[in-house]
C-alpha cells in the first residue's frame, strides 16, 4: 500500500517543547510494539501542555485509515493516525465534554476488542437461535 508523503515537523512553530518529547516518546512506543509487542497508553490529559500543544501534536499525527464511533456509557472515537499503530481515543459525556483523550499504541485499541463474557453471550444467542430452527 502506498501512503501519501508525510508533511515535515515543524519544530520550530512550538514555544514550549511538550510535543516534540511526546512524539519520541510514541516513536519509541512504536519500535516497542513492533519489537515485542508491547502496548502503550498515553493519558493526554495528565500531561502538562500549553494551549494549542495538543491540537498541533493531533494535527502532526493525523489520521490514517480507521476510525470508530461507539456509543456504550457516552460516546467514544477511535480514530487511526497516519502512523499506523498509533491511535487517538476520546471519550465524551452526555453533552460532549471531553471526559479523556489517550494516545494507544498498538495493533488494535482494547475498546474494539471483544470481551469474554460478551462472547460468551453471543455463543449462547447463536446457539439458542440454531436450536429454534
Amino acid at each position: 500500500m502506498n501512503r501519501p508523503a508525510l508533511p515535515a515537523i515543524d519544530v520550530a512553530a512550538w514555544e514550549t517543547g511538550n510535543v516534540l518529547p511526546l512524539l519520541h516518546e510514541i516513536r519509541h512506543a512504536l519500535q516497542n510494539l513492533l519489537d515485542g509487542d508491547r502496548e502503550t497508553t498515553i493519558d493526554l490529559r495528565a500531561l502538562p501542555m500549553a494551549p494549542g500543544e495538543e491540537a498541533r501534536l493531533i494535527e502532526t499525527l493525523g489520521e490514517g485509515e480507521v476510525s470508530v464511533q461507539l456509543n456504550a456509557l457516552g460516546k467514544s472515537e477511535i480514530t487511526e493516525t497516519r502512523y499506523p499503530g498509533v491511535w487517538l481515543i476520546a471519550h465524551y459525556n452526555a453533552n460532549g465534554e471531553v471526559l479523556g483523550k489517550f494516545i494507544e499504541i498498538t495493533r488494535i485499541p482494547g475498546l474494539l476488542k471483544s470481551q469474554r463474557e460478551d462472547i460468551a453471550d453471543g455463543l449462547q444467542a447463536l446457539e439458542d437461535e440454531l436450536h429454534e430452527k
